[in-house]
């Protein structure tokens, strides 16, 4: 623990420097446009561009990069039941399972094509495809990508979240879709759960309710791509760190060689889902446990961000933002033939 606490308290620091920021753009502009989350990535690279921490910071930074983001991935687990899912009817659900292989596959094509390297174009794919930047913070230990990779991947999908959520209800508008398929349209295509909210609520609460329900069924998928991405990790070229170089939440050597099939974390949640399920976990439990999932996620957000060399990250920068657009434009297709062949409007 004495080891820990410098690095993780630095952590904090940055949390709530990020909450802060927040927390001022509500009251002067009415809502967030950058949410905590992608704040804390963005200060601790602020801060590591003007300082290196020295070896005494870097296990707790490490500690809050890789263990805190995979208890919070388990936490997630408590925010999906089965009666939720399946209350979308099996066409449905097989057509969100059929997307996001789709997407991830078409995305992954995309990001090797444009000559991203493969670690970072899979997180590029699992972020369109699947949640956003809570699906990069999730896969990056699985496939033992480094905080740079992990870093620009969050902000350029950050960037286009935003344009999504402000673009998307013109373009329903401008097809003059219905609440239902709009929020479908929402679910499939916006990265995280409060965006879908705000992306479909200009075209009522039907959108609303169909979107956020899609989207959790989307976030499920987390589990099932994580578990095969376990199996494909070993055959990835390993990660070349240069020697002294601290990369937060960076796998060993030794974890490499002896990867899992099934990380712990992944168990985790689908464990936390059959409880849910089941009714094990109390209704009043539910948001506590979201807010707790969300809270130290963006610690580690902080913690990748402490560990950023913004160099690397601004060389990477032109190539991962298209690879996102191209991606977000092919997931759009995808979804959209989607709700055409189930008769959606």
């Amino acid at each position: 623990m004495p080891a820990l606490l410098p690095g993780v308290g630095l952590c904090l620091a940055v949390t709530g420097s990020a909450y802060a920021l927040e927390a001022g753009e509500r009251a002067l502009a009415g809502k967030a446009w950058l949410e905590a989350l992608v704040l804390a990535i963005l200060i601790g690279t602020a801060v590591r561009s003007l300082w290196t921490p020295d070896e005494r910071w870097h296990e707790g930074i490490a500690f809050s990069a890789k263990y805190l983001l995979e208890v919070a991935v388990v936490l997630l687990g408590a925010s999906v039941s089965a009666a939720t899912i399946l209350a979308a009817g099996l066409p449905l659900l097989a057509g969100i399972a059929g997307v996001v292989v789709s997407a991830i596959l078409l995305s992954f094509g995309i990001g090797r094509l444009l000559g991203l390297p493969t670690r970072m174009a899979l997180l590029v794919a699992c972020g369109n495809s699947i949640c956003g930047n809570s699906a990069i913070a999730a896969v990056a230990p699985v496939i033992g990508a480094d905080s740079d990779d992990v870093a620009a991947s969050i902000a350029f999908t950050a960037v286009l979240g935003v344009v999504v959520v402000l673009g998307l209800p013109l373009l329903g508008i401008a097809l003059g879709m219905g609440g239902l398929a709009f929020g479908a349209l929402a679910g499939l295509t916006v990265y995280a759960v409060p965006q879908v909210i705000a992306a479909a609520s200009p075209l009522g609460a039907t959108a609303v309710q169909m979107g956020t329900l899609v989207k959790l069924v989307r976030v499920l998928m987390l589990g099932p791509v994580c578990l095969v991405l376990s199996l494909v990790a070993p055959r990835l070229a390993p990660q070349s760190v240069p020697e002294g170089e601290f990369i937060a939440g960076a796998p060993t050597a030794k974890r490499m060689d002896l990867a899992h099939l099934v990380p712990w974390f992944i168990i985790g949640f689908l464990a936390l889902v059959a409880c849910r399920s089941l009714g094990l976990v109390p209704t009043v439990a539910i948001a506590p446990i979201g807010r707790s999932a969300t809270l130290l996620t963006v610690v580690s957000m902080a913690a990748l961000g402490l560990g950023v060399d913004v160099r690397t990250v601004a060389k990477a920068g032109g190539r991962v933002t298209m690879a996102v657009v191209l991606s977000l434009l092919g997931l759009a297709a995808i979804s959209l033939t989607l709700l055409a062949a189930l008769h959606i409007a």
